[in-house]
């Protein structure tokens, strides 16, 4: 039963997640028609396992979600206070804002498993309406981050390569331009969804209530817009920025190491006392190549936030593939109950991304740990303990 007790084993407690008709999540009810692959899909996860893992994840998530919250809180705060005449600040605020957003989504999404697992009574399906209040909203914004993320490399890539150019045309006007397009055209496509599912009020006997759920609109209308959005926004999008993240956090790791020779050659042909002429010869060449300490330091900071965005992100790009790959790889196939746990697997990487990033921040950026010191008193702190010394 939905409600009648709160005792019982985790598989009559987790059924109800599919007591409601038409909800999206049919964890229970095995739809394989083929016993053969129903045997094979079943051999990777048992019910319990199943049930283990999923509240396992769950649990896990929350926690490092409130990472993220408090993270991302504070860096939007320091970014603020450092103000936006730097077109980095802007873009590095942006990238904080969608992070701190995903965790509060994926936080909503995972109350409203947790909360139809504990058969708390609700006036809606828990499961069903989070999902589609906060699951697809999440996903769709994990493309926005990754295209953000995308934006910040090829920025940082053509300052190196083109830095007398793109100064111009990189402003504080035209990267916040830049910022509400990249939201624009990968978050607002996933409202899409709605044509696809509707919410109704059903009856529900298990409680004797009318509850708020989801139920599927079944034309074709709805599932071509329902295919369009998943494959564009939830597929395409997110592995194209992958790639270029990937590509751009090559060129400028290679970019630093031509400097870092630069400067070692520099540091020798004076160690060697070389001819005036050679000399000037020598600088001249260097000053075309070489970027002050200061872009340096955020062309690094880049690489950084690039390389953990991508070693989040790629278990991620592998499971996009397979969805697109394996047909029975959904949430309504053979393989459901995989699909569904490496989803929430591999989503973990997005909000461990968003709690880390103010880390890298803080140790490679002066400014923002300045004003983050001051922020969080710590300036004031040392201070007093200095005097009392």
């Amino acid at each position: 039963m939905y409600m009648c007790s709160t005792e019982g084993d985790t598989t009559s407690r987790y059924s109800a997640l599919d007591q409601i008709t038409d909800n999206p999540f049919h964890l229970w009810e095995d739809h394989s028609k083929d016993s053969s692959m129903l045997t094979l899909a079943s051999g990777f996860l048992s019910d319990e396992q199943f049930y283990i893992i999923f509240l396992f994840i769950i649990y896990t998530s929350q926690l490092i979600n409130i990472c993220a919250i408090v993270a991302n809180v504070l860096s939007i705060s320091v970014f603020v206070k450092l103000g936006f005449s730097e077109p980095s600040n802007i873009s590095l605020t942006a990238l904080a804002i969608c992070d701190f957003t995903l965790a509060v989504l994926y936080t909503w999404n995972n109350l409203g498993f947790w909360l139809t697992y504990h058969n708390v009574r609700l006036p809606f399906h828990g499961a069903s309406v989070t999902s589609y209040t906060g699951g697809h909203q999440w996903a769709f914004l994990s493309s926005t981050v990754a295209w953000i993320t995308a934006f910040i490399s090829f920025e940082r890539c053509l300052c190196i390569l083109f830095p007398l150019k793109v100064k111009r045309l990189i402003t504080p006007r035209s990267t916040f331009v830049a910022m509400l397009i990249i939201i624009v055209l990968t978050f607002c496509p996933s409202f899409l969804i709605y044509i696809r599912y509707k919410f109704v009020w059903v009856f529900n006997p298990y409680l004797n209530i009318t509850i708020l759920n989801t139920i599927p609109v079944n034309s074709e209308l709805a599932i071509l817009f329902e295919k369009i959005s998943i494959v564009i926004c939830g597929v395409i999008q997110p592995i194209l920025a992958f790639s270029i993240v990937l590509i751009c956090t090559v060129l400028l790791v290679v970019q630093l190491r031509k400097m870092s020779y630069w400067r070692l050659s520099v540091t020798s042909a004076k160690s060697q006392r070389v001819q005036p002429e050679e000399n000037s010869a020598a600088s001249l060449s260097a000053s075309k190549a070489r970027i002050s300490q200061k872009e340096e330091r955020l062309v690094r900071m880049v690489v950084a936030i690039a390389t953990l965005f991508i070693a989040s992100y790629f278990p991620t790009c592998i499971m996009l593939f397979c969805y697109v790959v394996f047909n029975e790889f959904n949430q309504f196939g053979i393989y459901r109950r995989l699909y569904i746990v490496s989803g929430y697997v591999t989503s973990l990487g997005q909000p461990i991304s968003g709690s880390i990033n103010i880390l890298i921040y803080y140790k490679m950026a002066s400014k923002f740990r300045s004003v983050f010191r001051h922020f969080v008193r710590l300036d004031r702190q040392e201070q007093e303990r200095y005097e009392l010394e």
